[in-house]
C-alpha cells in the first residue's frame, strides 16, 4: 500500500504524528509526502504526482491497482467568488471571534471559514457557541468577548477496534476530553467513534448541546 499525500507529514500535529508513524511502520505502508496529484491515467493505471523537494520539484508516476483519491478542500464557488472571500477562497474572518475582517455584520464558521483549523464536526461544535455569543453581542453593541481556541477532533482509526482520539487547538497542543494519554491507540476511543459519536452528532451536536468535556471532572475546558 502506498500513501501519497500533498502534506509534508502524516499528520499536522506533532504529538499525534509520532504514534501514527509507528502505525504506518507496523502496517508496512509506503508513505510518500509532498506528493501533489496532478493527473490520473486510467488506461495505463498510473497516478501522476508533482513531488516537492525543497525549492525544486519533479514528476513521479506511480502505477496502481486500486486508486483512492481525496480532492483538496475548497469553498463552494458561490463563496470563493464573492466579496466575502479572501485570496484563499474561504470567508475572511478573525480566527478567534469568527467576525469578518472587512464586513463587521458578517460571521462565519465551518468548512467555508478561512481560519487555520481542521475542518471537522467537532470544530464546528466549538465554533457555534462562540459565533452565537459574538453575533448577539454585536447586535447589542457590546464587545465580542467569546473566543474560539481552534479546538478540533480527528478520530483516527488505526486498526480493527483501535483508534487515537486526536483533539487539539490552534497551538497544536493536545486538549483531550478524557483523563487518558491521547496518543495511545485504544479500543475505548474506537468504541466512541463507532458507537457513540453518531448519536452525539444527531442528538446533541445538531441540537446545540454543549460539548461533553465540560461535564467531565478534572478535564481542562
Amino acid at each position: 500500500m502506498i500513501y501519497a499525500t500533498a502534506t509534508p507529514g502524516i499528520f499536522g500535529v506533532p504529538t499525534y504524528a509520532a504514534p501514527l508513524r509507528e502505525v504506518v511502520k507496523r502496517h508496512g505502508i509506503d508513505a510518500r509526502y509532498n506528493h501533489v496529484l496532478t493527473a490520473v491515467r486510467p488506461q495505463s493505471r498510473e497516478a501522476v504526482f508533482q513531488v516537492k523537494d525543497g525549492d525544486k520539484s519533479h514528476e513521479a508516476v506511480i502505477p496502481y491497482g486500486l486508486l483512492h483519491v481525496t480532492p483538496p478542500m475548497a469553498a463552494p464557488e458561490v463563496v470563493a467568488s464573492s466579496p466575502l472571500a479572501a485570496a484563499s477562497g474561504f470567508v475572511e474572518v478573525d480566527k478567534f471571534s469568527l467576525q469578518h475582517l472587512r464586513f463587521a455584520n458578517v460571521f462565519s464558521l465551518g468548512d467555508v471559514s478561512g481560519i487555520p483549523n481542521s475542518k471537522t464536526a467537532a470544530a464546528v461544535r466549538g465554533q457555534a457557541p462562540v459565533l452565537v455569543a459574538n453575533l448577539l453581542a454585536f447586535l447589542d453593541g457590546q464587545p465580542l468577548e467569546a473566543a474560539y481556541d481552534g479546538y478540533s477532533c480527528c478520530p483516527l482509526i488505526t486498526g480493527y477496534g483501535k483508534a487515537i482520539m486526536a483533539e487539539f487547538n490552534y497551538e497544536q497542543q493536545p486538549v483531550p476530553s478524557f483523563p487518558l494519554d491521547p496518543t495511545q491507540e485504544r479500543w475505548s476511543m474506537w468504541f466512541i467513534k463507532r458507537k457513540i459519536l453518531p448519536s452525539l452528532y444527531w442528538n446533541r451536536m445538531l441540537t446545540g448541546g454543549q460539548h461533553e468535556r465540560r461535564f467531565i471532572p478534572g478535564v481542562k475546558r
